[in-house]
């Protein structure tokens, strides 16, 4: 199968956790009202989803490991559209936070199922392509699901939203049925100990190399979803642009997200991966001290927001080449490897930025020298990444990392 076809068929899955989130966003002053509720309240539907999408992955990624990536992911499917289907009947909140639980864990099956499968397939320089490749087709996600909801609410209530998404997985599992599995190269399920779907953990959790990377995508998610918690403070509140203003400038973000990414392709045919890693670190740790140092000279919202766009930006080139050295060294692990690169991300990421949001509304330079700090941990992690990565392949080829 072409990369592209591939990306293509995986970045359409992938598209299912931020659709889930981002889709019924326009809906909650009408979940509110149908509830009876405070609009406030309906947020806890999303703070459950979230937790439990970055928690379960931990249960989903050896599983998948041990019986195979297509019962795991259809599992998956199965589980988030029936959670989905439930939520529109749901009549409580109670009700709804428990649905969409459920949905997140079917989610959780369906995402970490997907840097497994590139992982099966492709590792070093083609496996970061191909996760660029994704990400630029998972870029069109984020950017049309509050459109797609808008639509949903146009047609009918907001449980349209969530029959849409009930409709989509189970197209998903149709697609990939016929389009997808038949043509991949099979991959060959662990079968070890049920014990050591536990035990496996040891092994990425030693592995110093591959917990670099997963650090980097931690510390570089922190920093994006400071950004992304604070977003409407910044430019709704603190520089009082209208809403519209402020989704022109959210959409930036994704436009250089993908510039970033079309350029990270070719420079990958002349770099390694790790070294790109690094360079993006830095230029994003630059454009944030940068950031911090006009908000302290208390700049206009154009000296303020260029210096935003280019530090969420450099997310397009350094996610995909961090995920491709974070999987490189467990391919009979891969599953296990991505569990925890997934549930690190979302609850660490997410702890800092419900820290953040505690102390109520915050000044906009202590919001940036929180992504400052963030990113300064991430550049001393990534300076050393690339003799890192030269050492461990040296010491321990990535054949001989088994199972306990």
């Amino acid at each position: 199968m072409s990369h592209l076809r591939l990306a293509l068929l995986l970045g359409m899955t992938v598209a299912l956790a931020p659709l889930a989130i981002d889709a019924y966003l326009p809906a909650f002053p009408g979940i509110a009202d149908w509830l009876g509720i405070p609009h406030s309240q309906v947020g806890l539907t999303l703070s459950a989803y979230l937790m439990t999408l970055g928690l379960a992955q931990l249960i989903g990624g050896p599983l998948s490991d041990r019986y195979g990536r297509k019962p795991i992911l259809f599992g998956g499917l199965f589980v988030f559209a029936g959670g989905a289907l439930m939520v529109s009947f749901a009549d409580t909140l109670p009700e709804m936070v428990f649905w969409r639980i459920a949905q997140a864990l079917g989610g959780a099956f369906c995402a970490v199922s997907i840097p497994a499968l590139v992982r099966d397939q492709v590792s070093g320089q083609d496996a970061a392509r191909l996760f660029g490749l994704i990400g630029l087709i998972m870029f069109i996600a984020p950017a049309a699901a509050p459109a797609l909801g808008s639509l949903m609410l146009a047609l009918g209530g907001w449980q349209w939203i969530f029959l849409m998404l009930a409709g989509y997985a189970g197209c998903l599992m149709l697609i990939l049925n016929l389009a997808l599995f038949p043509t991949l190269n099979p991959q060959t399920p662990t079968k070890t100990p049920v014990a050591t779907l536990v035990t496996n953990y040891l092994l990425v959790l030693k592995h110093t190399t591959t917990m670099r990377f997963i650090g980097i995508q931690v510390l570089c998610f922190s920093m994006m979803l400071l950004f992304i918690t604070h977003s409407s403070f910044i430019y709704q509140e603190w520089f009082g642009l209208s809403k519209g203003h402020f989704s022109l400038l959210f959409a930036a973000n994704i436009g250089v997200m993908a510039l970033v990414n079309l350029i990270n392709r070719p420079l990958l045919r002349h770099f390694p991966s790790a070294v790109l890693v690094r360079a993006l670190v830095i230029l994003q740790c630059l454009a944030l001290a940068a950031l911090t140092v006009a908000t302290l000279l208390d700049g206009s919202v154009w000296a303020v927001a260029p210096f935003i766009i280019l530090a969420i930006g450099f997310q397009g080139g350094i996610v995909p080449n961090n995920m491709a050295n974070a999987m490189e060294f467990f391919p009979k692990l891969s599953g296990t490897a991505s569990a925890l690169l997934g549930a690190s991300q979302f609850t660490i990421a997410g702890a800092i930025s419900s820290v953040s949001s505690s102390f109520g509304d915050l000044s906009l330079p202590t919001i940036a020298a929180g992504m400052l700090a963030c990113s300064i941990g991430a550049v001393l992690l990534a300076w050393g990444a690339p003799k890192a990565v030269r050492q461990a392949k040296r010491s321990e080829p990535t054949d001989n990392i088994q199972a306990y």
